[in-house]
């Protein structure tokens, strides 16, 4: 593809995610079976056309011509800022994430993801963490690196901190995914971690660069978060917590979960251990041990 087409494709798929109409996992599947964004967008919407979209703020009229080169100006200003953007048309969209089923149809990412990073572990956990999930969190997050892989967390406070400062400790790589756009940071005082992780690894987001933080955007983020990383690592959460949400959503993925023992004073994780794919791990050592017999280097089974 030459390079202005390259910039065109990609300003085609922002343009129809801002047109709405369709989920994002439609939009994602119908432009990788059509091969072009270009030829989805001048494609009639379907009449029932109603499901919820990624960027609800965004939508336009459907009878709206884009302006194509102005998105491609948004791109090119993004880019500037160290912003790049990997949509489901382009090589470098991480493979962990195309394999599953309500994948972004793109990600925009400040810092860089290498093909190392395939080999990746979430490891999540409420943002009111004890003292003993902090030193757990840290723990997983340590041995992981000395293991190779790269630590995948949501930069929320607590259990995520935790092992995402572990992980730079340890001289590993680590990747934040966030639920607000890459100008922003949630929460604030995380501010220095998010550009440490920039410098150092990578921190994604599928929104806006100025997009807020929303009731919707972390559950949206917690999709991601499970479909970069070949497994999922639950430190502490409650019922509420959005880890408890990443875990069925890991599940769902097909990808084994990992339930530290401490979990089970909570009736959802010790039904949620009962499921196939989910074990139950007491310490650090034996996270990496199943992990390490559970995830094949080069096979996903989603």
């Amino acid at each position: 593809m030459l390079p202005d087409d390259y910039h065109l494709e990609t300003a085609a798929l922002i343009a129809l995610v801002r047109r709405g109409g369709r989920a994002w996992h439609q939009i994602a599947e119908l432009v990788e079976a059509r091969g072009s964004a270009l030829a989805v967008l001048h494609e009639p919407d379907p009449d029932d056309a109603a499901a919820p979209t990624l960027f609800p703020a965004e939508q336009g009229s459907e009878h709206e011509v884009p302006d194509l080169h102005a998105i491609v100006d948004e791109l090119q200003q993004w880019n500037a800022e160290g912003i790049t953007t990997a949509t489901v048309l382009d090589d470098d969209y991480p493979a962990n994430l195309r394999t599953i089923h309500n994948r972004p149809p793109f990600i925009f990412v400040r810092g860089s993801l290498t093909p190392d990073d395939e080999r990746s572990v979430a490891v999540v956990g409420t943002r009111r963490a004890s003292d003993a999930g902090v030193g757990r969190a840290r723990d997983v997050a340590t041995g992981l690196v000395g293991a190779g892989y790269t630590v995948v967390s949501g930069l929320a406070d607590g259990v995520d901190t935790a092992a995402h400062l572990a992980a730079l400790e340890s001289g590993g790589r680590t990747v934040a995914v966030i639920g607000t756009g890459l100008r922003r940071t949630y929460p604030a005082k995380n501010a220095s971690l998010q550009q440490r992780i920039a410098d150092e690894g990578a921190v994604v987001s599928q929104f806006w660069p100025d997009s807020p933080p929303t009731k919707t955007s972390f559950p949206m983020r917690n999709v991601v978060m499970s479909g970069l990383a070949r497994a999922t690592v639950v430190i502490e959460a409650s019922h509420t917590s959005g880890a408890r949400m990443q875990a069925r959503f890991a599940l769902e993925h097909g990808r084994p979960l990992f339930l530290i023992e401490s979990l089970f004073e909570h009736e959802w994780a010790r039904q949620y251990a009962e499921r196939p794919g989910a074990y139950v791990v007491r310490t650090a050592d034996e996270v990496v041990e199943r992990v390490e017999r559970l995830v094949v280097p080069d096979v996903l089974t989603s």
